[in-house]
């Protein structure tokens, strides 16, 4: 069952769409294929062949430990997902099993996509840095990510990843990784209007994340 709202969907709305969400809606043998990142080619052939539609997305958002850490709270904080047409209530634990709602306008109403949190992966540096020229020497990488899959009542059928990478040249990556298909037949016949707003938010949340590690990075220490 589909839930919308005339209005931005309130915590109570979200509650009651997530108390009628039991089961993941699609394949089982796909659930955490978003864990390994890039997709083996396979996977992406697999994937294909089901009638799934995969979309990768990385961009540069800094460099060094600060910007690590920012993107890293960024994520766990959902800044990555507050846009005007779309977002998930910045309280959301992003814990593995937990529940929570994608809300999304779309014309004139709302809708309250439902998800479960699969995994959270977390690879800390095995250092602490004392100085930029430490951090420019002596970097090692490390990464946190997460990925959920949608549940019965989204209007998808899918999985997405979310992830932050320090990498061993000093520079930060924001990454987006997902696959999906239709799951409604609203969707269906709207998919071309799905994947234009998966583009959409894929440029404006990569944007978002640039300009908020940039902000932070610009501010006096």
């Amino acid at each position: 069952m589909i839930s919308l709202s005339w209005t931005r969907p309130s915590s109570k709305q979200e509650a009651s769409c997530l108390s009628r969400c039991r089961s993941f809606n699609y394949d089982a043998k796909y659930e955490g294929a978003t864990r390994d990142t890039p997709l083996l080619e396979s996977c992406k052939e697999s994937l294909k062949k089901d009638g799934y539609f995969v979309n990768h997305a990385q961009v540069k958002i800094g460099s060094g430990h600060d910007a690590f850490l920012k993107g890293k709270q960024l994520l766990q904080n959902w800044g990555h997902f507050q846009l005007p047409w779309a977002s998930v209530d910045a309280n959301t634990p992003v814990i593995e099993g937990h529940k929570f709602c994608i809300c999304s306008r779309e014309l004139v109403a709302w809708l309250i996509n439902p998800l479960q949190i699969l995994y959270v992966d977390s690879k800390d540096s095995p250092f602490c840095p004392l100085s930029k020229a430490q951090t420019q020497t002596s970097a090692q990488q490390a990464a946190f990510a997460f990925g959920s899959g949608t549940l019965q009542g989204h209007l998808l059928a899918g999985e997405e990843r979310f992830g932050i990478e320090w990498r061993e040249d000093d520079s930060v990556w924001y990454e987006i990784l997902s696959f999906s298909k239709p799951a409604h037949f609203l969707s269906a016949v709207g998919y071309p209007v799905v994947r234009f707003k998966q583009k959409l938010f894929t440029k404006q949340s990569t944007e978002k994340m640039v300009q908020a590690v940039a902000n932070q990075a610009s501010l006096p220490s």
